[in-house]
């Protein structure tokens, strides 16, 4: 079942994910370096603004594969059937 924060993100335009992936990240590290300080009262609160960030890089790669052509995409198979070989 999807969360709402992905569907959510669903509605974000190109511009917007990629604004809202830098405030997050920005976040996280600001948040990461106030614990490592002084702590955090809702250290939870790191795992999901990482989880956040998670969301919005899936939803950004997943809207690349979909603007790519069936010969990038058939390409993008072969070079995943090398990795699994080695």
């Amino acid at each position: 079942m999807a969360s709402k924060k992905f569907l959510e993100l669903q509605g974000f335009s190109e511009a917007e994910l990629t604004s809202e992936l830098e405030a997050t990240e920005t976040q996280y590290q600001k948040l990461k370096f106030d614990h490592a300080i002084k702590g955090l009262d809702n250290p939870i609160l790191l795992r999901e603004i990482r989880r956040d960030i998670a969301r919005l890089q899936t939803e950004i790669r997943r809207r690349e594969l979909a603007a790519c052509s069936e010969e990038e995409l058939s390409n993008r198979s072969k070079i995943r059937a090398r990795r699994r070989r080695k």
